[in-house]
């Protein structure tokens, strides 16, 4: 039986944030794969190595986590006033699924750069020495994404001495601001507040009724109170992950949380979307030690973040989760901010199973409606491999 040879894709592989992930230029993938559909789903899946039922990507560029299950596609922007259009696709690990119903924050950090260095950006806009402007569109939420990338002699600085707790090494630093955060979630009603009410009792079968924070910013996150689940705000990945009732739990609060969202229309179609909504828990501060050993104190962070991520706790945060952070953070009375202490405030450092992040939102309430004009973090990126991935012909 004759066999199709593998075909080569031009790709980089690159480090975002506390994420990695498989850049693609948009005119570089097959004729069949530059539209959405099931061929650039199977195309992703099979460079990525999934569905894996042993769930190690063995056969593929995943390193079987969800912070390293991505792949991202990046055009020239077809909208007014940007740079580059750039899309997310979350894969799953061990279904044949490919999630495109958020974006991912860690790798936001890492398209200006790959945009800049594939030609991508305006030559006119790029300084030989200084911060080039990256104008992104996330097309997967509709939302700008301003990127702040440092230039030297004409090319992308990657290397610098700016730490981030969950890398292991320093690099440069890309600002990122999310412009107008809050998603325009369909069923949502482009609300930041889907249910109207900071604050809202959310019936869970099993685990009972829980105080929750339910917002659309950056991504469609549920805020819960560690104590109300049984933690503390200070427990690292294996606490959780190892634990299947304990993931059961946030499996369950996640579905009838994201049916109160608007976000799907019963429980049942959650399994169709693993991205999308966030489930985190917070506390007051408290000492802790980080997955790395390193020391956080409880006067180190205004409080104490953890979150699940296709299924398990993530190992720092996700981006667009610390926007949901600072968000919420930056609005009196939920239950993000009374984690925090209370009252206003513009700016908060959170502590989370690598240590720690300081997250920043603008926001105002005008006629009882809350909106927050931009998020503002640092992140570092830097390309690991570039060439070509190889997938099978057929």
């Amino acid at each position: 039986m004759a066999h199709k040879p593998q075909i080569k894709i031009p790709a980089t592989y690159m480090r975002g944030g506390t994420s990695k992930g498989v850049f693609f230029r948009l005119q570089d993938l097959p004729e069949a794969a530059q539209v959405p559909g099931a061929a650039r789903d199977a195309l992703l899946m099979r460079v990525i190595g999934s569905p894996d039922p042993y769930g190690k990507q063995i056969d593929g560029m995943g390193g079987a986590t969800s912070s390293t299950s991505k792949t991202v596609i990046i055009s020239k922007s077809s909208k007014q006033d940007h740079d580059v259009d750039y899309l997310f696709g979350q894969v799953s690990i061990d279904k044949a699924f490919v999630d495109w119903s958020g974006n991912c924050g860690n790798l936001s950090a890492a398209v200006g750069p790959f945009a800049i260095s594939a030609g991508l950006v305006d030559a006119s806009r790029i300084p030989h020495n200084g911060v080039a402007v990256v104008r992104i569109w996330q097309a997967n939420i509709g939302k700008t994404i301003i990127g702040h990338v440092p230039m030297t002699n004409g090319a992308v600085q990657e290397t610098g001495d700016f730490e981030l707790d969950g890398v292991t090494f320093p690099a440069a630093e890309v600002q990122l601001e999310f412009m107008d955060p809050a998603a325009e979630e369909e069923g949502a009603g482009g609300a930041m507040f889907p249910t109207g009410n900071l604050v809202d009792d959310l019936e869970v079968p099993g685990v009972g009724t829980l105080k929750a924070t339910m917002i659309n910013a950056g991504i469609p996150t549920i805020f819960v109170d560690a104590e109300a689940i049984g933690y503390k705000g200070t427990e690292l990945q294996d606490a959780i992950n190892s634990d299947e009732k304990a993931l059961t739990m946030f499996e369950t609060i996640r579905a009838h949380g994201a049916v109160r969202m608007g976000l799907i229309k019963n429980i049942d179609e959650i399994a169709t979307r693993q991205h999308t909504p966030k489930v985190a828990f917070v506390a007051k501060p408290a000492d802790y030690v980080a997955s790395s050993g390193k020391r956080v104190a409880a006067s180190d962070v205004d409080l104490l973040v953890r979150a699940m991520s296709m299924g398990k706790l993530h190992h720092a945060m996700m981006g667009t989760a610390a926007v949901a952070i600072g968000t919420a953070a930056a609005i009196s009375g939920t239950l993000v901010n009374l984690a925090a202490g209370g009252g206003a405030r513009d700016a908060v450092r959170f502590g989370h199973p690598s240590g720690t992040l300081r997250v920043g939102a603008e926001a105002q309430e005008e006629g009882g409606e809350w909106t927050v004009t931009k998020a503002i973090m640092s992140r570092s990126a830097r390309v690991l491999m570039e060439g070509w991935v190889r997938v099978p012909g057929e």
